[in-house]
């Protein structure tokens, strides 16, 4: 089914066009008046040159063809030449109970079901997650949630930093460390041992100390380049030494990504492409897309319009060793082969604008790419703490993601306990949930781009614009329906019926707004809309449940019209927080 705006814009279309006027001038919007009306055309404002005659001349000719029409219960002309519109309840509920029948609430699927890699996570192994891993994460997860419930098929990547000097910093830390290790006898032959010679905790030791210690020591940072030329060589000990740092990584990172409710489909990285690069390379060479400059081999991606500098795209070092975007253009590369893309979606720091818009260029003059396949730079902006600085620990570090879990689940632990009567366990698991809708809308609710402060003491708030105060909302739907069960009424066979008051047509009017703005936010990757429409959405049902008698109305079949609009708003709701990652508790 359309949204209601293109219903609406349907309608003041054939008014235009029976008025004598071009169609294309009938946008319907939604009121930046709301205290006049619901929706506003201001087509009349924009053809006045080409008709040569005033706006509210026709503004008014196209009013009254529209009041013959049942939709509106009140629409009027305004100088100098706006179309006000208010929609009847009776089309509101029909509409809306349209919705309540449909799948997605009759979100139209789209003209054409794409697939999308989005690349998201951005985890290295031997190392824990810290807060700047925490956009990449929710963000991501949220756009890969929203596309698939637009109607595409989406694949999520972490794209892991598994290959390079650090894997050989580890290795040289770890023979440092247990010498003996059957892993660094070049004679051994035999089969090298299933578990791991390392905890994760130890692993996390191991690659700072070594890092630190290759800045420091020339001769130890050569061991390490050795070792990572052994390990890409194939030597079998640092192979199978690797996988073990692997597996015991993603282990870990799986563990701590799920208490985020953040979940991939391709746990691959960059060794993934090692073995295809060559053959990348020779293609460029092959077909001159890449020449040697200053001994290194490069492809210029400057275009004739450019107005800033765009350095040519370095694929291989004057040295012969790839970089990071010898790897990404593999990816890609790889990622068209197997799973024929429309769409390639990066959501990074903001701050590496300029290196994607390389790759992807390079992506495009090389052809990895079909001419038609979309690729999208998700810039995100840094989450900074109340010096507006990035966000760090009281003593100045970089903060374990693990940690500003636990940080936010006992601030959310201790304001429930203060504000309710419930046992230490439940509320202890009510306020885990709870501070992971904290966590995540705290991020979201702000435009991806766009630097944030984290504030734990607001975002854990119940109240204002907060996941718990959009929890706490859904848990009072609930409450109020488990009652009504209780009572005997069974929730599948209530209808909606015209709003009884303003409270309540602004609640449905709310709720009519839902495909217009999930689509929205699908086609712009925008999750901070789905964040603004349900603190709209919870406000409008706060505003109605203070404001009517549910449960105590008397007329039975007008209950049973608000009980079939707090099952709807439930609904839309608990679907809005599904795309957002979290979830409500059936209590708080």
């Amino acid at each position: 089914m359309k949204g209601i705006i293109d219903v609406l814009q349907e309608e003041v279309k054939q008014a235009f066009e029976k008025a004598g006027y071009d169609g294309k001038y009938a946008k319907v919007t939604i009121s930046n008046r709301p205290d006049l009306c619901q929706y506003q055309c201001n087509g009349a404002l924009a053809m006045a040159k080409e008709y040569h005659k005033a706006p509210i001349q026709m503004a008014e000719q196209i009013v009254e063809l529209l009041k013959q029409s049942d939709t509106f219960a009140a629409i009027a002309a305004q100088a100098p030449g706006f179309i006000n519109m208010t929609v009847s309840g009776e089309f509101l509920a029909a509409y809306i109970n349209e919705m309540r029948a449909a799948d997605k609430f009759g979100l139209e699927q789209p003209a054409k079901k794409e697939t999308i890699v989005i690349d998201y996570g951005g985890a290295n192994v031997a190392k824990p997650l810290h807060v700047g891993h925490l956009r990449s994460a929710v963000i991501g997860e949220s756009v890969k949630r929203i596309s698939r419930y637009v109607g595409h098929e989406v694949i999520g990547d972490v794209h892991l930093g598994d290959w390079g000097l650090q894997m050989g910093l580890v290795i040289t830390g770890l023979q440092e460390r247990q010498p003996e290790l059957v892993y660094f006898d070049e004679n051994y032959a035999g089969e090298y041992p299933e578990e791991a010679p390392f905890t994760i905790s130890e692993l996390e030791e191991i690659y700072p100390a070594a890092s630190a210690k290759s800045k420091e020591d020339p001769e130890y940072k050569a061991k390490a380049m050795e070792a990572t030329f052994k390990l890409q060589s194939g030597v079998r000990g640092y192979r199978a030494l690797w996988k073990h740092i692997i597996n015991v990584s993603v282990n870990d990172l799986k563990k701590n990504y799920s208490k985020l409710n953040v979940e991939f489909d391709l746990w691959k990285g960059e060794s993934d492409v090692h073995d295809i690069i060559p053959e990348m390379v020779a293609y460029m060479k092959d077909n001159g897309y890449a020449h040697l400059s200053e001994g290194a081999l490069v492809v210029d991606v400057k275009e004739d319009t450019d107005t800033k500098e765009i350095p040519p795209c370095m694929i291989l070092k004057s040295d012969g060793a790839s970089l990071y975007n010898t790897t990404d253009l593999a990816t890609i590369m790889e990622r068209m082969k197997l799973y024929h893309p429309d769409e390639l979606i990066y959501v990074v720091d903001k701050r590496q604008e300029l290196y994607f818009e390389q790759v992807f260029r390079c992506a495009r003059k090389t052809k990895l790419v079909e001419p038609e396949t979309e690729l999208k730079f998700l810039g995100f902006g840094t989450m900074n703490g109340k010096d507006g600085k990035p966000f760090k620990t009281r003593q100045g570090g970089v903060m374990r993601l693990e940690n500003l879990i636990k940080d936010t689940q006992d601030e959310m632990y201790k304001k429930i306990k203060e504000g309710r009567d419930m046992e230490d366990a439940e509320a202890r698991k009510v306020a885990d949930v709870v501070a992971i809708s904290a966590l995540k809308y705290g991020d979201l609710s702000n435009q991806a781009s766009k630097d944030y402060v984290f504030d734990i003491d607001r975002f854990t708030s119940f109240e204002g614009d907060t996941g718990p105060y959009i929890l706490y909302t859904i848990v009072r739907i609930k409450s109020i329906l488990n009652k009504y069960k209780e009572q005997g009424g069974d929730l599948t066979a209530v209808k909606l019926q015209q709003p009884g008051n303003a409270s309540e047509k602004e609640l449905a009017m709310e709720l009519a707004q839902f495909n217009t703005m999930i689509a929205t936010a699908g086609e712009e990757l925008a999750p901070h809309k789905v964040c603004a429409y349900i603190y709209d959405l919870a406000n409008a049902f706060n505003h109605f449940y203070h404001e009517t008698k549910i449960l105590g109305e008397e007329n039975e079949e007008r209950k049973q019209g608000l009980v079939a609009l707090l099952v709807l708003t439930r609904d839309i709701l608990e679907t809005c927080i599904d795309m957002l990652g979290f979830e409500a508790p059936e209590k708080m």
